[in-house]
């Protein structure tokens, strides 16, 4: 079974929000470099994403005139298979990458990027619906802090330990890079 990265909004977009600190960024660059490293060398093909969204100015870093949409500084450059522009969650809506994965025989995902609990795992949840086996490669997903309705920080920890619980068994197998590695140089066997 052919596999593809799908690298998720890693941005630059999300320097200039308010909420985005380095604390995890270190060691997510690690594990999205292993991957993007990992599926070069194995031939593994990479899709890249983009959010782009809100208004068309060069003060929305997610706006075209921002300048701010272009890869996250800390990974690893890489040549896409493909590259998409989303407007949504889901990576999977209205972009044309159902479309592009299934014209290229693509059965099998790893989800990877940014943010953890709402693009990644929304993605996940969507290509799991329409049929792709999803492998969640939580390490290479990265978010922040968030506020909860009663005031209380979420810490992005706990964002993660919930987004894994909801996913596990249901809708992704959850790999850390060398196990999504090594799950598709497996079903390409």
């Amino acid at each position: 079974m052919k596999t593809c990265l799908i690298v998720i909004d890693a941005q630059e977009s999300f320097r200039h929000r308010p909420f985005f600190t380095t604390t995890d960024l270190p060691a997510y660059a690690q594990a999205q470099n292993a991957l993007i490293d990992g599926c070069q060398a194995a031939g593994v093909p990479i899709v890249r994403v983009f959010h782009v969204d809100g208004p068309a100015s060069s003060d929305n870093p997610f706006a075209q005139a921002s300048g701010h949409i272009k890869p996250l500084g800390e990974l690893r450059e890489f040549e896409p298979a493909a590259t998409f522009v989303k407007s949504r969650h889901s990576a999977l809506v209205g972009t044309g990458l159902d479309v592009w994965l299934t014209e290229s025989g693509i059965g099998r995902l790893i989800i990877s990027g940014i943010r953890t609990e709402q693009c990644c795992e929304t993605t996940t949840r969507h290509a799991s619906d329409l049929g792709w086996q999803v492998d969640f490669c939580l390490d290479a997903t990265l978010t922040w802090d968030m506020q909860q309705p009663d005031g209380q920080t979420l810490s992005a920890t706990d964002i993660k330990t919930r987004t894994a619980t909801v996913l596990a068994g249901r809708f992704a197998t959850l790999c850390d890079p060398a196990q999504s590695l090594q799950r598709a140089l497996e079903q390409a066997a």
